[in-house]
């Protein structure tokens, strides 16, 4: 690892193939954690390039307990995170209004780590029973909608970094790879991302797959469509930014969109929103983001309808029911 950080702090960079081994090896245990937070620290201090990303995310993907739901046409939504916004869980919202749309979500995340609350943290909360049991997925999938893929189990020789992660405590090339190591290898993706120079990478990693995917990004730097400010959609048909009054949709202020102090505050606040007992901001941001996700899965039908939809399935209590029906399949 000496000779590789020398190298990355002479202003060099790795190929992709040099990336992938470094990533192995961190999963090996062959550096310590004053090793890996220094390395992750140069990609704190400059962009990540474009062979390097693909390289973790090929060490990744081959590192990982991979879970076959290829004949559900699944998506994942989910942000980078490290926007350091503290915004409540839209992203998890949202796939349960997708799930009450009548989609199908195989959502992966973590706990929080440069916030106080991931989607892990609210799931295990409700009291989902993380698994890497393929049947039990299936069976979540098949009755709900929705299964949960707890990033940690489903990459175990990735240990060693989450408490180099924890202890650093802000966002870090892991945030980026997040969306993109889903092991249950999704058709279709909403991304988030807190940059445009992050988008720009994404968009064309993306654009070697074969998977329906719409990047999101907020002008003001949420990974996540917020609605303080105009948004961009990037996908592989269109690059467009929306304006939230031509959605016939009220922009919101920071304030509106802020996470519980603790996660249980924020669970409760998870909760509250479900229930229909949302602010008018906080029901619009999720159905906004849901709607997206309901483009990516629908391309013919118009945002506005994927909107008309996705506020249904919120409001009506359908993305609540799924939720429910989740956690009660956790006691059996």
């Amino acid at each position: 690892m000496k000779e590789t950080l020398n190298y990355l702090y002479s202003h060099k960079t790795l190929t992709r193939e040099e990336a992938k081994t470094v990533l192995n090896n961190i999963a090996q245990g062959m550096y310590n954690h004053s090793q890996i937070a220094s390395f992750m620290s140069v990609y704190i201090m400059r962009n990540i390039t474009v062979e390097e990303l693909s390289g973790f995310r090929d060490a990744l993907l081959s590192l990982c307990i991979p879970i076959n739901l290829s004949e559900y046409n699944t998506i994942d939504l989910c942000g980078t995170g490290g926007d350091a916004k503290n915004t409540f869980n839209i992203s998890t919202l949202a796939s349960f209004v997708i799930a009450g749309c009548g989609g199908k979500v195989s959502k992966h995340g973590n706990y929080g780590v440069s916030s106080g609350c991931g989607s892990s943290n609210v799931m295990e909360t409700l009291g989902y029973k993380f698994s890497t049991d393929e049947s039990k997925l299936k069976n979540e999938i098949e009755a709900t909608g929705f299964c949960y893929l707890h990033a940690p189990i489903f990459n175990p020789a990735m240990k060693n970094v989450g408490p180099v992660r924890k202890d650093l405590g802000v966002k870090t090339f892991f945030n980026m790879l997040g969306p993109m190591v889903n092991p249950s290898l999704p058709k279709n993706q909403m991304v988030g991302v807190y940059s445009l120079e992050l988008a720009r990478i994404y968009t064309y990693l993306y654009q070697q797959t074969d998977k329906n995917f719409i990047i999101i990004h907020s002008l003001d730097g949420y990974d996540e469509i917020s609605l303080t400010a105009d948004f961009k959609l990037i996908s592989r048909e269109f690059e467009v930014i929306h304006k939230p009054e031509n959605l016939g949709l009220t922009r919101t202020s920071p304030e509106e969109l802020l996470s519980g102090k603790t996660v249980e505050e924020s669970v409760a606040l998870f909760v509250k929103i479900l229930e229909g007992n949302g602010t008018k901001a906080q029901n619009d941001v999720v159905t906004i983001n849901s709607a997206v996700a309901l483009k990516c899965l629908k391309h013919n039908q118009s945002m506005e309808d994927c909107i008309l939809e996705a506020r249904e399935s919120l409001v009506s209590g359908k993305a609540l029911n799924s939720l429910k029906k989740l956690i009660e399949m956790q006691k059996n």
